[in-house]
């Protein structure tokens, strides 16, 4: 899976942006070659949701 479904069906604010965070946060995971995406067998982007979702790392929308 690459979404964890579960949490998305819990979460109660706009999905769009936890998605673009979501998004966000598996192409710095990818760029440091991060030693989690070897133990989440290789899906950068169910371990970015899942940081995001546990709160291990957060985010936030910048006004222009």
């Amino acid at each position: 899976m690459i979404f964890p479904l579960q949490e998305l069906v819990r979460f109660e604010d706009n999905v769009y942006e936890i998605t673009c965070a979501a998004s966000r946060r598996a192409y710095q995971l990818s760029m440091v070659k991060d030693a989690g995406i070897e133990e989440n067998d290789g899906k950068v982007v169910s371990l970015a949701a899942r940081q995001l979702f546990s709160k291990q790392v957060e985010y936030r929308i910048e006004k222009e």
